[in-house]
């Protein structure tokens, strides 16, 4: 007898072809058949003209803490996720030492814009090693399926500790730091990840462990890719980190190598084009980079308080490590703003978020009545009616709420041109959710129902089944994920089923769900009718349900 019978869906299988109408059928957590199905069944779904895709898999996610407090990394499911890849960046909690575990947190708290109190209250521990850690996530039950990287700056503090952010490994740190690299990825890790990103800084501003490696150390942990025989290695890029080095890379582990975050830059606007042709050049000559572009705005919220948008500026840096009023005094400093102006005024990188929009940047919220007329106003607009530069218009403002001012800025990937061009690269990979962190500033875990609401029914710029493709079976296929990506028999039952004629994102919302009251910005699917993992239904057209059974998997085993 047949579990689950969706009849009558528009089939859109993940692997670029035709939708078609069809009935597809679900045993044991598997697709037993595509086509018309008369078999007895427990569950029969009439679809009515909805499409059924698999799920999406999110290759750029930040679950790690999350999932040890909440087995169903909300909002993920709900959105249509069933597979999620964690660690990426290098951002990771194991391997950790005990004594090391504030300092972890302390970093994640800096370098991916999470609450230190949501942390402490939440994070569960009871492991040390890679492999420790997903033996207990294994054992805790996840509700979707995950996929994790050995994450560079956490073994780098593990073997260095306090040395991890401050100087180059040695030789024989470079050999300890391989055995673990090695043995994670054996264990089954996805891979490796690392950032060389500026933006990516940690407690008290230094950088992240990661960006103080050297070439020779990248090339012995990349390396254990090769002996491992399968893995991705995952980098978020720095200006000073070259395609060519990447190819070198791919070449001597002969493993695909994900270069993130390929954002477009008004500012800037050939940057990210050079570095997907440079991409595109490498995969000519057979390597296989991919660019991990996004098709999301990106748009932070933030208030002084934590001002991940300007943490990157190499001006901002003397006002990292600062709290209290050392740092409200620096924020009203002169030469501290001339610095930051100069900066903001030089021709940009690619890997800056703030280039000096300000005509992007919006008083979200104010704190105090009297300042009510500037809320919904542009920085420029308020820089003009109150006469000073626009820096000076935002600080002043955030230090007379002390630091209670809540500001949006759209900083990349405005150009919605752009943005498609980016889209259809033959060698680039939908990506950069960042699901689980920036919890304050943004939520793009909806990305996939973005893409299919405002790329393929809005603008047009992508068809469903390529739209489908790129959510599915082009990650599971970079990735090495088995048995899923795509609908056809045998096949895990990944499934999202969605009216393509209403499906996306709804708007954000700030909800007060997180370990110890803290908040986060979420938005709601639209459009989704019903998602299963494994063949177990996790959401339906109200959200996530409540599940009696935790029917994810932790997954270990990926094709060389």
């Amino acid at each position: 007898m047949i579990d689950l019978l969706i009849r009558n869906a528009l089939v859109v299988d993940g692997s670029g072809a035709k939708p078609f109408h069809a009935d597809l059928a679900v045993k044991d957590g598997l697709i037993a058949t595509i086509g018309k199905d008369t078999s007895p069944t427990h569950e029969t779904i009439d679809a009515d003209g909805l499409a059924l895709m698999p799920g999406i898999i999110d290759n750029h996610t930040h679950y790690d803490a999350q999932i040890t407090w909440d087995a169903s990394a909300s909002p993920s499911p709900a959105l249509g996720v069933t597979t999620a890849i964690i660690g990426n960046c290098g951002f990771t909690i194991a391997p950790c030492r005990e004594a090391d575990r504030d300092l972890i947190l302390k970093n994640l708290t800096q370098v991916e814009g999470m609450s230190l109190e949501v942390l402490k209250a939440g994070t569960k521990w009871g492991f040390e090693s890679v492999p420790e850690y997903f033996a207990m996530l294994e054992k805790q039950g996840v509700a979707l399926n995950i996929a994790g990287f050995v994450g560079h700056s956490s073994v780098r503090t593990y073997v260095m500790g306090e040395d991890a952010p401050k100087r180059a490994a040695t030789a024989a740190e470079v050999a300890k730091m391989r055995d673990i690299v090695l043995a994670g990825v054996k264990a089954g890790a996805v891979g490796f990840a690392t950032s060389t990103s500026p933006n990516h800084n940690g407690h008290g501003g230094t950088p992240m462990p990661s960006r103080l490696a050297d070439d020779a150390e990248m090339k012995a942990l990349v390396g254990c890719l090769k002996e491992a025989g399968h893995g991705v290695f995952m980098l978020t890029k720095g200006g000073q980190t070259r395609i060519e080095f990447l190819e070198e890379l791919a070449a001597a582990s002969g493993r695909p190598v994900v270069v993130a975050a390929l954002l477009h830059n008004n500012t800037n606007p050939h940057a990210v084009f050079d570095e997907l042709e440079r991409i595109a050049a490498a995969n000519a000559r057979g390597r296989r980079l991919f660019g991990a572009v996004s098709c999301c705005p990106l748009t932070m919220d933030f208030t002084l308080r934590s001002p991940y948008t300007f943490e990157g500026l190499a001006a901002w840096k003397p006002a990292l490590s600062l709290t209290g009023p050392a740092y409200r005094a620096i924020l009203g400093d002169a030469q501290f703003r001339d610095a930051v102006r100069r900066e903001i005024a030089e021709p940009p990188v690619a890997s800056r978020l703030f280039n000096g929009e300000w005509d992007k940047v919006y008083v979200e919220n104010v704190a105090r009545e009297e300042n009510r007329r500037w809320q919904q106003q542009t920085v420029a607009e308020l820089a003009r009616a109150t006469g000073v530069e626009p820096l000076d218009a935002m600080l002043d403002l955030a230090l007379a709420e002390d630091l209670g001012t809540e500001f949006s800025a759209l900083l990349l990937n405005s150009d919605e041109r752009a943005v498609g061009e980016m889209l259809r690269h033959p060698h680039s990979l939908v990506s950069l959710s960042d699901a689980g962190a920036h919890l304050t500033l943004f939520n793009d875990a909806g990305f996939g129902l973005h893409l299919l609401g405002r790329w393929v029914r809005e603008l047009g710029v992508l068809s469903l089944e390529s739209a489908v493709k790129k959510l599915t079976g082009d990650p599971a296929a970079v990735f090495g994920i088995q048995g899923r990506g795509a609908l056809k028999p045998g096949h895990a039952a990944d499934l999202m089923l969605f009216d393509p004629e209403t499906v996306n994102r709804g708007p954000k919302i700030r909800v007060k769900d997180l370990p110890g009251g803290g908040t986060r910005l979420i938005t709601p699917a639209v459009g989704v009718h019903g998602v299963w993992i494994n063949g177990a239904r996790v959401a339906d057209e109200k959200g996530l349900r409540r599940l009696e059974k935790l029917s994810g998997r932790v997954l270990r085993e990926f094709s060389a």
